[in-house]
């Protein structure tokens, strides 16, 4: 079974003004359901603060947790930070470092929300409160990990790049449109740039021939992976041109990149937008399962090729 992480609180209601679709993860939810028993479903506890701290400055942690965000980072932020998704901002970095934790013991998880990889130190930004990723990995890394954060949302990671530059045990991939948002990127331990309307045999291509040498060398024994499904040709915000099958496709090189390396994989959501909440979460929830179908194949037999 796939272990899948969630909580009630992923689902909160939407907000005034906001582009975010806010109802995509119950939407992610009620289809992983129908997948019926091929779910083992985990609920997390929200991220203790001293955690959260560890990545974000504590005036800024201290103005979500009391729901007192200043209206300029509100705006940066994409929509009002109130009771209910501050309480939502604790949780989800708790969801991606159970998923973490789980994909240790299992080789695959998911976090049913996450990737929020634009929130930065002292500001949330690009619909993003507090940056999961980056919580989750120092957490890990305080523990011993080597940690990848791999990023294929068409965005750039800049916050996850930001928050985690220099710290030991902790290193960033993302593969992302150039001229997308944000328009003043950060440095990753490698930026892949594309140009606008790359489509599946160039993407795929290049993700191979980039990511290999990442894993290669920094050797990490924990993937963070940002699956973001904004590349996708139809998506409101991105700017490259993958069909559903060149996402799977991705998917399934990410997962295999990671299998024949014997590294362990946790997903988060990450970005998908547009006016059909429904087809967005078909594209999420197909990402999950083509990922653990993946690792269900291919994680046992590496075990037993290995031993």
């Amino acid at each position: 079974m796939i272990a899948v992480v969630h909580h009630p609180d992923y689902v909160a209601p939407g907000q005034p003004r906001s582009g975010y679709q806010w109802n995509k993860n119950g939407a992610i939810r009620d289809l992983l359901r129908a997948a019926g028993g091929a779910i083992a479903w985990f609920e997390p506890e929200a991220m203790a603060r001293e955690w959260i701290e560890a990545a974000h400055d504590p005036e800024y942690v201290a103005e979500v947790i009391e729901a007192r965000v200043p209206r300029e980072k509100e705006r940066r932020i994409g929509f009002p930070v109130n009771a209910t998704v501050a309480r939502r901002a604790q949780i989800v970095p708790g969801g991606t470092y159970l998923a973490a934790k789980l994909a240790l013991e299992r080789g695959y998880a998911a976090n049913s929300a996450g990737g929020s990889h634009h929130a930065l130190a002292d500001t949330g930004a690009g619909y993003c409160v507090f940056n999961d990723l980056a919580i989750a990995a120092i957490r890990l890394a305080e523990e011993g990990r080597r940690v990848l954060i791999v990023d294929c949302d068409v965005h750039q990671g800049d916050g996850t790049a930001a928050l985690t530059a220099g710290r030991p045990g902790i290193a960033t991939y993302s593969i992302h449109a150039a001229k997308n948002f944000p328009a003043r990127k950060a440095r990753s331990t490698l930026d892949v740039p594309l140009v606008d309307g790359v489509g599946d045999d160039e993407y795929l291509d290049t993700l191979k021939a980039t990511l290999a040498p990442v894993l290669d060398g920094e050797q990490p024994d924990m993937i963070l992976y940002q699956a973001g499904i904004d590349p996708f040709e139809g998506d409101r915000l991105g700017r490259l041109k993958l069909t559903d099958d060149g996402l799977a496709r991705r998917e399934r090189l990410v997962a295999r990149l990671a299998i024949d390396r014997r590294i362990p994989l946790a997903s988060t959501v990450g970005g998908g937008y547009g006016d059909d909440v429904l087809a967005i979460a078909r594209r999420h929830v197909a990402a999950i399962l083509t990922l653990g179908q993946a690792f269900a194949d291919g994680w046992q037999r590496t075990v037993c090729t290995q031993a």
